[in-house]
Parts: C-alpha cells; sequence; structure tokens
C-alpha cells in the first residue's frame, strides 16, 4: 500500500512535463510547481524520496532511458523538502531558466537529468515516465514501531485508490487492517478499511519509517500515460511506516 502511496502521491507529481502543463492524461497536472523547489515541506524530517533507476531487481530498471542518458539516482525530496523532478532533456532547460537567484544558489536542489524519458513502442513518442520510485528506509524495527504505537491500525493490500488531479486530495481502500492498541496487535481485524488525507499534510505526519531490512521493492506493471495510450513498468520500494493522525474509515 505505501508504494502505491509513493506511486500516486510523489510519483506522478514530480513527473516535470505535468508540472510544465505539457502533460495532463490519467494523472492530472501536479501541486509541486517550480517556485516551490527547494522550500516546499512536502514531508516530515525523516521523509527522503528518490528515483534511481539502477535499483537491483525492479521493475524501473535499466542502463539508459530513450535519450540516452544513463540510470543514476536523484532525490526528489530530501530531508522533507522538494528538491527534484523527473526530467527529460526538452523539460530540464525550461525549469532552468524559471529558477529565481535564490534557487540557483541551493546546493540542495536536483538540477539533472534523470534517465526518466521511455515509451513503450518503437511508434510513440517517449515521455517522461516514472521508473523506480522509493521512500529510503529509516532506523526502526518492526517490532519496536508496534511497540511504540499505542493505537493504531497497520494496513496491508491495496484494494481502490482516488486522487486529484493535482494529487492533493486522496483516498485509498485497503484489503485488510490489523488493530494495533497498547503497543500489540490485538488480533481484531477489519475487512476493507479506507484512508484519505492531503498529501503534504499526511507525509509530514510520518514519524517513523523502519529499516532496510524491512525495505522491500514493489512494482506496478500498467502504469498509464499519454494519449494515446503508453504503458511503463514501475518500481517503489518502501519499508513500513507510521503516519499519526490519519482520517480512516470503512466501506
Amino acid at each position: 500500500q505505501l508504494g502505491l502511496q509513493i506511486h500516486e502521491s510523489c510519483g506522478h507529481p514530480t513527473e516535470l512535463d505535468r508540472v510544465l502543463g505539457f502533460e495532463a492524461a490519467y494523472a492530472g497536472t501536479s501541486f509541486m510547481n517550480i517556485d516551490g523547489l527547494g522550500e516546499l515541506k512536502y514531508g516530515s524530517d525523516i521523509v527522503n524520496l528518490t528515483v534511481d533507476n539502477n535499483t537491483p531487481g525492479a521493475l524501473g530498471t535499466f542502463g539508459y532511458d530513450d535519450e540516452g542518458v544513463p540510470a543514476g539516482k536523484h532525490y526528489l525530496v530530501k530531508n522533507g523538502i522538494h528538491v527534484g523532478y523527473q526530467t527529460s532533456r526538452e523539460t530540464l532547460p525550461m525549469m532552468i531558466g524559471m529558477l529565481s537567484e535564490k534557487q540557483r544558489k541551493n546546493k540542495d536542489i536536483e538540477i539533472a537529468l534523470t534517465s526518466s524519458t521511455r515509451s513503450d513502442n518503437w511508434s510513440n513518442l517517449p515521455l517522461i515516465r516514472m521508473t523506480n520510485i522509493s521512500l529510503e528506509p529509516g532506523t526502526w524495527e518492526l517490532s519496536h514501531l508496534i511497540e511504540d504505537t499505542k493505537q493504531g491500525l497497520f494496513l496491508s493490500t491495496n484494494r481502490s485508490w482516488s486522487i486529484d488531479d493535482r494529487r492533493i486530495n486522496f483516498q485509498f481502500g485497503t484489503e485488510i487492517a490489523y488493530e494495533i492498541k497498547n503497543g500489540k496487535l490485538t488480533g481484531t481485524i477489519f475487512k476493507n478499511p479506507i484512508y484519505s488525507g492531503i498529501t503534504p499534510n499526511f507525509w509530514n505526519s510520518c514519524d517513523a519509517i523502519c529499516n532496510k531490512k524491512y525495505w522491500q521493492v514493489w512494482g506496478t506493471p500498467n502504469c498509464g500515460k499519454g494519449e494515446p495510450s503508453q504503458l511503463a513498468h514501475t518500481g517503489h520500494g518502501a519499508s513500513p511506516a507510521r503516519f499519526r493522525k490519519v482520517r480512516t474509515g470503512a466501506k
């Protein structure tokens, strides 16, 4: 479920062609505007989101994109601050031309080609496509995270998703939730739970992420974009994480 949360609320809104207004098919545009680059508090200080096309075994891993840019790793969100986009040879110079003098001096901002341009067929135009967008692991043991949680839900396995065309307001459903009470899994199970939120508020409420031992890459083999439609394979690495004061319910 966290892999899909990353896909929808970080992957799509950091596609630079959406930010510039060149693309709105399927997933809309983006709230992560260029004037907020280097300043937008996208998440809490422990939230680091990256694009890494070298991730071993992931669906979005390859050597070069369709513009001949070698695969590499770049930050989209660093210590909670929005610092980068998924770029192309066409869109990156446009972004650079829109940066303020303050942004140009900010060494944390990723001004780089991210090897994110692909087409799904020789006859289709290459587009900026998600590759491997991941949440970097934290320091927590999963057992300690559960023990540290007074009351909560451990949600698992996506069932449904809905997010607006600027990637701000969302509602997701999962197949199951396990109740946590006073630091223990109670054995109580809820079917078809839902949760909703506002993207920056949600990621700023993240106060714990499990360590590398629990980090796993999940895959989306059918991400759609463009008209005519093109499909792409994407990967999303994540460890279990805790988010505070999230609105929950049930279908």
